[in-house]
């Protein structure tokens, strides 16, 4: 880095900083300004911030060393979460449903879906401490990452015996808080905006750099991380590299850590199994607070298509950083570490001034990521214990103070945790096959099945994060599946004992529910309490976006390796994907865009 680069980035936070604070007067007016920017931000605003939020940089060092140690393939590992496949599922039917209910978090919709007796305020409960644990880890992960690549750069060195990556991720934490604490959702969509642009500039940069300059050799040397903490390098071809087809098995030693994934064929199927409870079920923090803070069902399906499109640039981007790691490996020594590739190939590659613009390009996907979750996760404090259970007379000006200290302190506990661990793979899997399958399981079981209630939701979520933590400490090295099968076995068992050891949710609240929200699934002894010309129309939208969404998983998937094909050079495999492409948008068209609506009319 030049003092130009450093100039570049000095340049970008300041930016940041006062485009957070211009906006704070706007956002203070009320929660509901800081937690939704009361539900008047435009679609493609909320969808570029999505995009934004999506694209942190922990993620693309990860996505970016599967993709460099295993080739095309390894972006089927990331189908548990780096592809976001969830998407798919929120564009079709999760987004709207959600919205529909008008309220500010997941956890205060469990008082929609359950009704505001006990077991809706345990289900409440349980629902925000359980986020606000998993805002915790995902700041923790976040800081691993952003730690590993600004410490790359900034030559940060260790005091008191503490990591330099720690200060690395500190001080780009403490940039970051200082907008997102003062403008909420106004300042994390606006700034995400300004940062969209700046993260597609850089992707731009990057794939063309690749396309024209870099060309993979037909033999070289990728490597894979070690148990011990060591790095084991590993021939291969350009052919077996870039190949779509995914090997059913994998051939790594035992002491890889990447061994977890030798039984290739059913980690991809676990995975694919995994998405779709998620995906059918919702999401919760970041993402859905977009669809809570939309204008309409409409916009919602809008806001989805936008986030999803603009986010399949991520993955030829991350394709490229490979390619030009595995050439700079080929003429310098591979690069033994595949989670540096990213800040490598950046500094070595990348010439002055263009240097500083992509690092600040990185740094706003870094801190994208971490405000909408700062942001999201602190409404659960303030909303759903606070203001609800602790002080319901709490002034604006009271829950605006909670709103911002929640942030911090919640911040504060993320970097104690990141403290202990240094592999950011190590932390995402945890989260999302353990502790965030404890979750799965009643988060689906809420929209599809009318007899369950609060006290099974609670108990089920309770139950599966419990098992989740436990199996941390007593079994951490064990393959994703296992640890998954763990936390989702002990929820499903902890949902149906607390659901029927206890009455159902009052039948008024669950018709209620069932008017506004239209879900499709196990709802008989309710929705047959409709008259006939509403369920016509109900059955007719839950047809269409079941229908839809055999079109949306795959168009996405399809989508993003498309992208990828490109950077790779692989013109016969652009060919066919580019056909299934245009078959899988042609479907989504006629089942799912032309029938997007305003608003739905409830007679």
């Amino acid at each position: 880095m030049t003092p130009l680069d450093y100039g570049i980035v000095v340049v970008y936070i300041f930016a940041m900083i006062v485009v957070g604070l211009l906006l704070q007067r706007k956002a203070s007016a009320s929660i509901d300004s800081y937690f939704l920017g009361s539900n008047k931000l435009p679609w493609w605003v909320l969808g570029a911030s999505g995009m934004a939020s999506n694209l942190d940089i922990s993620g693309t060092m990860i996505n970016t060393a599967f993709i460099f140690a295993m080739g095309a393939s390894g972006f089927f590992i990331e189908i548990r979460g780096g592809v976001t496949l969830i998407m798919a599922f929120l564009m079709i039917f999760q987004g709207k449903w959600n919205r529909r209910a008008n309220v500010m978090t997941l956890a205060e919709w469990m008082h929609f879906r359950f009704g505001k007796e006990k077991d809706g305020d345990v289900a409440r409960i349980i629902a925000a401490v359980s986020i606000i644990i998993m805002t915790v880890a995902m700041i923790t992960y976040f800081a691993i990452g952003s730690g590993k690549f600004i410490g790359a750069f900034l030559g940060i060195p260790a005091f008191f015996g503490v990591p330099s990556q720690f200060w690395a991720a500190t001080l780009m934490i403490f940039l970051a808080m200082i907008y997102t604490v003062a403008s909420g959702l106004y300042g994390v969509v606006w700034t995400d905006l300004f940062q969209g642009v700046l993260i597609f500039g850089t992707i731009l940069f990057i794939c063309g750099m690749a396309l024209v300059k870099f060309t993979l050799p037909e033999t070289f040397l990728i490597s894979v991380p070690l148990r011990d903490g060591g790095f084991q390098a590993i021939e291969t071809t350009r052919e077996v590299w870039t190949g779509l087809m995914p090997s059913w098995e994998l051939g790594f030693s035992p002491e890889s850590s990447y061994s977890i994934y030798n039984l290739f064929g059913i980690a991809i199927l676990f995975y694919l199994l995994k998405v779709i409870i998620e995906g059918s079920g919702g999401t919760s923090q970041y993402m859905i607070q977009r669809f809570f803070a939309s204008r309409s069902d409409r916009e919602s399906g809008l806001l989805s298509l936008f986030w999803t499109i603009l986010l399949a640039f991520r993955w030829p981007f991350i394709m490229a950083i490979a390619i030009m790691g595995i050439v700079l490996g080929s003429q310098q020594g591979v690069i033994s570490d595949p989670e540096t590739v990213l800040p490598v190939v950046i500094n070595e590659l990348v010439p002055v001034g263009l240097k500083g613009l992509l690092v600040a390009g990185l740094m706003a996907a870094a801190m994208s990521t971490f405000d909408s979750t700062v942001n999201a996760g602190a409404a659960y404090w303030v909303k759903d214990i606070y203001q609800t259970y602790l002080n319901p007379q709490a002034s604006s000006k009271l829950l605006m103070r909670h709103s911002r200290w929640a942030s911090v302190v919640l911040v504060l506990i993320g970097l104690l945790f990141s403290l202990a661990i240094t592999n950011i793979n190590e932390i995402w899997g945890w989260i999302t096959s353990s502790l965030g399958a404890g979750l799965l399981l009643p988060t689906l079981a809420r929209w599809y099945w009318w007899r369950m209630n609060g006290y099974g939701f609670a108990w089920g979520t309770a139950a599966g994060m419990v098992a989740a933590v436990i199996q941390r400490l007593i079994l951490p090295d064990i393959p994703e599946y296992f640890s998954f099968l763990i936390a989702t076995s002990a929820s499903l068992v902890g949902m149906v004992v607390g659901t029927y050891l206890t009455k159902p949710t009052d039948e008024s609240v669950l018709l209620e529910f069932y008017k506004k929200t239209r879900p499709f699934g196990l709802w008989g002894p309710i929705k047959h309490k409709l008259n006939q010309s509403v369920l016509k129309q109900i059955d007719a939208e839950n047809r269409r976006d079941k229908i839809a969404t055999f079109f949306a998983v795959p168009w996405q998937v399809v989508l993003f390796l498309t992208g990828m094909s490109i950077i790779m050079k692989s013109w016969d495999q652009f060919a066919w994907l580019l056909a299934m492409l245009t078959i899988l948008s042609a479907g989504l068209y006629h089942f799912w865009f032309k029938h997007l609506s305003k608003e739905v009319q409830i007679d």
